[in-house]
């Protein structure tokens, strides 16, 4: 999950590596480093953020150098952990993104065999292999290196007094931006946006030998002519844009990133006369996800199950990966904000072997999950920085609401006409963006607390688990997601004065049991927020508070729901001075299993 830079080319790589680190800080942010090519190795590197610790570092003059910030997994975040690391020899320094399974083994061989190991990270290890092998030719030194690494691995390379950097993948990722007489090596697109919007993105195993003016790609022994994608995100959507908060900005970028996801969904005939809809009814349809995009797969399950009588069985990824049998689906969604994320891709692989046709719904082209799947719809939601999920989450539910009608409008007209009433999906939200003050008071009452409990029925169930998430994650308020039923069952043992329940209402077949469920938490004298439709008097009577949506057609409320959820999250976190963007222990991309 860390967040990696390589530049060769013919600007001061000092300033450039700072820029692409800054804007790439949401991959991890507990230490970070640069190493410059002067033409000796130049290292600057301390534990703190990027801003707190590069806007101090001495001038370096050089045309290549390499970056990292990190989110530690080997190592506490220190001076001496932080990246970029170098070998005994001070010639070689590199960054990486992954972990080494192996560490252990190979540190024992290294030191055994006279390299003096100063860090306690699996990353310094390569750096001593690569020394090893290291005859003069450094891509083939890699090469070697890499056999030995049994884990996953995004590597940039140099060796001093040459500005050509070496750079390798497996199992996490890497693009390399294509500019004029320059080239960019990140872990992520957004970190090169500033500087050229043509990428090229290394398949597994893939050796890159970079210089100013050449790029090189050995795949499996040849060197092949990569393919040169444009991106369609422009910098300035990878910026704040006004507002004090990236995520506070990308939760008002929703009405917007709906309507994007709505005109790019392929919903075309042909698409969904595949062979897909078969192969789910024949064996039902396995869902996959983690975190945020899990509970838009639990969204998806009660669409899928209700609109088209087809059985789904949703797992997350992580505990999948450990099953010793694989379920007999022959039809598998995964979820996937980044397309990095480690234990879906493990997943996919393990799928594919079993020959099960996937479709990926993903938010980045060229991804790995876009690659490894048979199918790719792409959310269309843009670039987005803060850590916690919004508008990714957002155009997940959309991706998953227009997959379901579209399949379902074959059979029945109404389904036409739920397609047609998404296209009003962005005025709602804007509705709800408008008049906040409410949400933002509510925020103010819910930041008082320790602890909260989230609750909804139906299909707004896993709206309660996905509101009590982003609470705890930018606010670090211990808060829990429960079905409304559930709390009889344990959770009302500790409804207090000082405990809030934020109660999610549709007025839908689970109302009257909502209604009932609200009267018994009153009586616990717990403080009671309903978010519920504008115009129920009964929601008056009942709540402490009320959270007024749009009406609308009560089929989509999770998604109006969540965006009020995002807002209240936000303005909890605000209320408590936390750091909202880039919040303690967490990190945008999770490329470690």
């Amino acid at each position: 999950m860390c967040g990696i830079v390589g530049y060769t080319g013919k600007r001061q790589a000092q300033a450039v590596l700072y820029d692409c680190l800054c804007r790439l800080e949401y991959r991890g942010y507990d230490s970070c480093g640069i190493a410059v090519n002067t033409p000796e190795v130049q290292v600057f590197k301390d534990a703190g953020k990027v801003r707190n610790i590069l806007q101090n570092a001495p001038r370096f003059e050089g045309t290549a150098g390499l970056g990292h910030t990190r989110w530690a997994t080997c190592g506490e975040p220190t001076r001496i952990n932080a990246h970029p690391h170098i070998d005994c020899t001070g010639k070689i320094s590199l960054v990486h993104n992954g972990v080494i399974n192996n560490y252990a083994q190979l540190r024992k061989r290294l030191e055994a065999n006279g390299h003096k190991v100063v860090s306690d990270t699996d990353t310094e290890l390569i750096a001593h292999l690569i020394e090893e092998y290291d005859k003069g030719n450094l891509e083939e030194a890699v090469r070697q290196a890499v056999k030995e690494i049994d884990g996953s691995y995004a590597l940039v390379v140099m060796r001093s007094g040459d500005n050509t950097l070496v750079a390798v993948r497996k199992d996490s990722p890497l693009v390399i931006g294509v500019g004029d007489s320059e080239y960019l090596v990140a872990s992520d697109v957004p970190a090169i946006l500033g500087y050229t919007n043509r990428v090229i993105y290394p398949e597994e195993g893939d050796i890159a030998v970079i210089s100013p003016d050449s790029l090189k790609i050995n795949r499996n022994g040849e060197y092949i002519i990569p393919r040169v994608e444009k991106i369609n995100w422009t910098p300035d959507e990878a910026q704040k844009g006004g507002y004090s908060h990236y995520m506070l900005k990308e939760i008002h970028e929703q009405p917007q990133v709906i309507q994007n996801t709505l005109i790019n969904m392929p919903l075309t005939e042909s698409f969904y006369k595949s062979p897909l809809l078969e192969q789910g009814r024949k064996t039902g349809i396995l869902f996959l996800a983690c975190g945020s995009s899990y509970h838009a797969a639990l969204t998806g399950r009660y669409l899928v199950e209700e609109h088209l009588n087809i059985p789904v069985r949703l797992e997350v990824a992580s505990e999948f990966n450990y099953m010793q049998h694989l379920p007999p689906c022959k039809l598998a969604v995964v979820l996937s904000q980044s397309g990095e994320t480690a234990d879906i891709l493990r997943a996919m692989r393990r799928l594919k072997q079993a020959g099960c046709m996937i479709v990926a719904i993903t938010n980045v082209a060229g991804s790995t999950a876009a690659r490894l799947a048979d199918h790719v719809i792409y959310t269309q939601a843009g670039p987005e920085i803060g850590v916690a999920a919004t508008k990714s989450f957002i155009a997940q539910l959309v991706v998953l609401y227009a997959l379901c009608f579209a399949c379902a409008s074959a059979a029945s007209p109404r389904y036409q006409d739920y397609l047609s009433t998404m296209r009003l999906l962005p005025g709602a939200v804007q509705k709800i963006l408008g008049s906040h003050q409410n949400i933002k008071d509510a925020a103010i009452e819910v930041a008082k607390a320790k602890s909260a409990f989230f609750i909804g029925r139906g299909i707004n169930y896993p709206i309660a688990l996905e509101g009590a998430l982003k609470l705890k994650e930018i606010s670090y308020i211990h808060a829990e997601g429960y079905a409304a039923g559930e709390l009889k069952h344990g959770p009302f043992a500790l409804l207090s004065p000082e405990t809030p329940v934020l109660a999610l209402v549709s007025r839908d077949q689970t109302y009257e049991a909502m209604l009932t469920g609200l009267r018994e938490i009153k009586v616990r004298r717990a403080p009671l927020i309903v978010i519920g439709e504008d115009g129920d008097d009964q929601l008056e009577q009942l709540a402490d508070r009320v959270i007024k949506i749009p009406p609308f057609n009560r089929l989509f409320s999770p998604i109006l729901f969540s965006v009020v959820l995002q807002l209240l999250a936000f303005y909890a976190a605000y209320e408590l001075g936390r750091d909202i963007d880039t919040p303690r222990n967490l990190a945008k991309s999770v490329t470690v299993e």
